[in-house]
């Protein structure tokens, strides 16, 4: 029978290796680059920076004018009039009316100016969101790298406490078959080994629940199958060299999430002084080309002549004495008014100036004043938000790394301890001086100890990196 479990462990085992192999290595860098590229919260605020980008364009569009040429033409049936000769015309005409206007807005009330200032503080806020977003992820996928080593260890040191219960069943099996031990005693590791193989599967489910959540980080399909690097983490000295105050002051000029907040509260004042700007008047200089053509114009075609005198009537009758008046001829030029000439002909330009003063409007602008004035707060509001946020995270951070730092000296001297007692009781149960329980205790002792180390240990070199992070370095392993 337990030939049989040692040739099942083998196979397995040896099937789990090649399929170790078979998998792709990964580090921690080439974890945290896959999660970027994957995490659509990134990608979302990738498209909000060029969202402000482009408000930024069309802000800066509105400081230029505007120039659009325009075009109409119809058909007309029946009694109509021609705006070129201004008579009355019946019949079917056609008319095309191009034009060409543009405007230029003088002022406004600055409104542009502020906005334009609005949109550059808003583009800064969108690189900075962006650049959280980026940390976010890395913390997350950090965090869940470590998380993985440490269950990993976890899971080695109770495949390692399942084996030494194994052997330990099989010396009490050969000594309960050489008549030294009585039978409880290998019942009893039997159930020892029993409770260990439970806690090898808990600690794998524990482990495998951790590469799920990284692989979950990295928005990548659990059937990804992949391998951690597990890198050689020295224990780092065990002091913070700065208060939670100073890495928070630090933290303040190194981390983009305050100094978006504040841009926003910029941006926010800006928006407040645009809305204002809708209070004054608005002056905007405008220019018009316009000319027409009608087809009741397409026959001959006709200039103004040289004036020529003609009687108009004779004073008191006497045909001797007539009554003249200048007439200005019309003379045929061409047998056929064209398109093109009658559009030049026709050719109406205006230059202008447009004033336009808000006394009424339904309190729109009032409104939008104080809307944008509640934003304004709401921004400030934000801030104080995102410092208070801040300053807790680097709290709990260290307070973390403190008492994991005290926890690790702790274990320590807990595991030097308990090998100490377990070699000792092991030496002991060997000899007979020891009994079955007191072996297994102690071998408890061990096994709790060094997953108490491994945990401990994690945490503070996971808080400390994060304590780092927070100061502007790069987290590494």
């Amino acid at each position: 029978m337990n030939m049989k479990k040692l040739v099942l462990s083998i196979v397995v085992f040896g099937f789990g290796l090649s399929f170790a192999f078979a998998q792709q290595q990964m580090t921690l860098q080439e974890c945290v680059k896959v999660a970027l590229d994957n995490n659509l919260t990134v990608k979302r605020s990738v498209y909000n920076v060029e969202t402000n980008r482009v408000n930024l364009l069309n802000a800066e569009g509105n400081f230029l004018p505007t120039l659009n040429l325009n075009g109409s033409g119809s058909q007309n049936y029946g009694r109509n009039l021609n705006p070129v000769t201004y008579q009355y015309f019946q019949g079917v005409t056609r008319t095309v009316n191009p034009s060409l206007t543009g405007n230029l807005l003088l002022f406004n009330g600055l409104r542009n100016q502020h906005t334009y200032r609005q949109n550059v503080k808003g583009l800064s806020a969108a690189d900075l969101d962006l650049e959280k977003a980026k940390n976010d992820v890395i913390i997350t996928v950090v965090t869940n790298y470590t998380n993985v080593i440490l269950n990993k260890e976890l899971y080695e040191n109770a495949k390692f406490q399942l084996n030494s219960s194994q052997q330990q069943l099989e010396r009490i099996i050969k000594q309960v078959e050489a008549g030294a031990l009585p039978k409880s005693n290998e019942l009893t590791q039997e159930a020892t080994v029993a409770t260990n193989e439970t806690n090898l599967i808990t600690q794998e489910n524990v482990y495998n629940l951790s590469v799920l959540t990284l692989k979950q980080s990295m928005q990548v399909p659990a059937s990804t199958q992949f391998e951690i690097v597990v890198p050689d983490i020295a224990m780092e000295d065990l002091t913070i060299n700065q208060t939670p105050e100073e890495i928070y002051a630090i933290s303040t000029q190194t981390l983009p999430q305050v100094k978006s907040a504040l841009l926003k509260v910029d941006a926010a004042q800006y928006a407040v002084r645009a809305a204002r700007a809708a209070y004054y008047p608005r002056l905007s200089f405008t220019y018009a080309t316009i000319s027409n053509y009608n087809s009741a114009s397409d026959g001959p075609r006709y200039a103004v002549g040289p004036p020529t005198q003609q009687t108009i009537g004779y004073v008191g009758g006497d045909l001797t004495k007539p009554v003249t008046a200048l007439y200005q001829s019309q003379v045929q030029v061409a047998d056929s008014y064209h398109v093109k000439d009658q559009l030049q002909d026709n050719l109406y330009k205006n230059l202008g100036l447009s004033l336009s003063i808000p006394i009424l409007n339904g309190l729109q602008n009032r409104t939008g004043v104080q809307q944008a004035v509640i934003n304004r707060e709401l921004a400030a509001i934000t801030v104080k938000e995102t410092e208070n946020t801040l300053r807790q995270s680097i709290e709990t951070a260290y307070n973390n790394a403190y008492a994991a730092a005290k926890t690790y000296t702790a274990a320590v001297k807990q595991v030097k301890a308990n090998e100490e007692a377990f070699r000792m009781t092991q030496q002991r149960h060997e000899n007979g001086a020891a009994t079955y329980i007191e072996y297994q205790v102690a071998s408890n002792d061990l096994f709790s100890a060094k997953s108490s180390l491994a945990r401990a240990k994690y945490n503070f070199i996971l808080t400390k990196k994060i304590l780092e992070f927070y100061q502007g370095k790069t987290i590494e392993y």
